[in-house]
């Protein structure tokens, strides 16, 4: 898990995941660029009360994000968000990992349920979280940065 002194490395991650993948992202690489590009900033994003932040890595490097947060309101839903997987490790089982990290975290903290939020054009990441045992819900997502698209709100329950 990492702390707010693991800020350089998720740094690196969330900006090459914004470079890479911005049709997949609420936020946009200019968002944490420039001004936006602070120490304290991305010590914060690490921060966020009850949070787990994770980061994979591929031979030794960090090749993968993720996180978990509580959810807004206090009803014991979790949320997984910033998932990404740089290109060389996908396929590989690194997403996988991420995602049960996640689970396992929101399970721990006594969520009876999780919740995500995925560009609904974004196939291949829908399939990954499927294959985890999300689903899509009738909750209506944020629109994308285009203006046109909506992301898809998937849920999970992690009663057992």
């Amino acid at each position: 898990m990492l702390t707010p002194d693991d800020w350089r490395a998720w740094r690196e991650l969330r900006l090459a995941a914004l470079a890479e993948a911005a049709y997949a992202f609420g936020s946009q690489l200019a968002d944490w660029q420039g001004d936006g590009d602070r120490e304290q900033r991305w010590r914060d994003r690490l921060s966020i009360p009850g949070s787990y932040n994770v980061i994979a890595a591929l031979d030794g490097q960090p090749a993968g994000m993720a996180s978990g947060v509580p959810g807004e309101d206090e009803d014991g839903t979790a949320e997984l968000i910033s998932m990404w997987v740089s290109p060389a490790a996908r396929g590989r089982g690194g997403a996988d990992r991420l995602v049960q990290a996640v689970l396992d975290w929101a399970t721990q903290a006594g969520a009876g349920m999780i919740k995500l939020a995925v560009a609904e054009d974004n196939q291949s990441a829908i399939a990954l979280y499927r294959r985890s045992g999300f689903a899509g819900t009738d909750e209506p997502g944020d629109l994308m940065p285009d203006g046109m698209r909506r992301e898809l709100v998937m849920a999970r329950s992690l009663a057992t």
